[in-house]
């Protein structure tokens, strides 16, 4: 089931961790410039947009996946939100805060499959729950002054779907394509590959 002997990190988990956290953090600035020249291609229901935010949350889930250990997932998506903003994203610092909560929710459904399973049903957990996360703090914190039914409501929903795909099964099939390339051998997602 993909179990790990110890939950102690090794030196390649937090680098390979950090690597994974640091790729993301720039993909998440430059998935900020898309998702702002997106705007005006869901002006007809803006809520809509939430259905691209899961992109935000793959390394809470892939980072999981991967190193399998507590704090994993925690740990990819706080750094990554944290390079976005050294980046310079447009919602800056307060993006940190955002990672952290994002990161805990993932975090929350490895420890419910108390760290021994990471198999799909487990990555769409972390997925969903690491965008109910993000949907939180948005309809708290980003959304606070929209319409209640007409935005805050559909976008939060569409961000728990759209987490629950792209970063729960998208993190997944991740993990399985660089499992299969041999390059993730030193991690229990490499060593059993036909069971991720």
């Amino acid at each position: 089931m993909g179990q790990s002997i110890t939950n102690r990190w090794r030196t390649i988990d937090i680098v390979v961790a950090a690597v994974i956290a640091v790729a993301f953090g720039v993909i998440f600035w430059a998935w900020g410039l898309v998702w702002r020249a997106a705007d005006p291609a869901f002006a007809f229901f803006p809520a809509s947009q939430a259905v691209m935010y899961g992109v935000w949350l793959v390394p809470a889930v892939l980072g999981g996946l991967v190193i399998r250990k507590p704090g994993a997932a925690l740990f990819c998506e706080a750094v990554a939100a944290t390079v976005s903003a050294l980046l310079g994203s447009e919602w800056g610092g307060v993006t940190i805060a955002q990672g952290l909560i994002q990161g805990l929710g993932a975090e929350l459904a490895f420890a419910a499959f108390r760290y021994r399973s990471f198999r799909l049903p487990a990555a769409l957990l972390a997925g969903a729950l690491t965008g109910l996360g993000a949907a939180l703090f948005d309809f708290f914190v980003w959304n606070a002054p929209y319409a209640l039914v007409s935005y805050r409501i559909p976008y939060a929903l569409l961000t728990v779907f759209s987490a629950t795909v792209v970063a729960g099964a998208g993190a997944y099939a991740l993990t399985r394509a660089l499992a299969a390339t041999g390059v993730l051998d030193r991690f229990p997602a490499g060593r059993d590959r036909a069971l991720v």
